[in-house]
């Protein structure tokens, strides 16, 4: 198995603030794409919707300002059964964000765009809690033809 790795940190913003941003349909939208649906609770599933697809995710654990943790059950083959979760820190006036995307089955082509557009995506939550606006889709950076 193979996994996606990132860290983030944040400025002037608490882990509280960084939770609701994972957590929230509002927070959501405001960093990964605009278009999320379902119910951000233990058990329930989120969808989200990209042009030509999306992916839906099971919430697995939520742990107030500490962790979330989803597993894919929708979307591209290699996403299925992998799951993804965050964990925040604090440093001083940092909160820092500890991404992984655990399970890949092998590191095919397809695993290294996702792993920089998580990147893109990271910063654009970084961008939303420090200054007000993120970046998620549609306005996100565009890498290739996958986007």
């Amino acid at each position: 198995m193979v996994d996606i790795l990132h860290k983030v940190g944040i400025q002037s913003s608490t882990q509280n603030d960084v939770y609701k941003a994972l957590t929230t349909g509002e927070g959501l939208c405001g960093w990964w794409t605009n278009n999320v649906q379902g119910e951000s609770k233990v058990g329930g599933v989120l969808q989200f919707r990209f042009h030509g697809g999306g992916f839906d995710m099971k919430v697995l654990e939520l742990h107030p300002a500490k962790h979330v943790l989803w597993q894919v059950v929708d979307g591209p083959k290699e996403w299925i059964g992998t799951k993804i979760s965050f964990d925040l820190k604090q440093e001083g006036a940092w909160t820092i964000v500890l991404f992984k995307h655990k399970g890949w089955k092998e590191p095919v082509e397809f695993m290294h765009h996702c792993s920089t557009k998580w990147g893109v995506f990271l910063l654009s939550l970084k961008s939303l809690l420090e200054t007000g606006t993120g970046a998620p889709h549609p306005n996100d950076i565009k890498l290739d033809s996958w986007d």
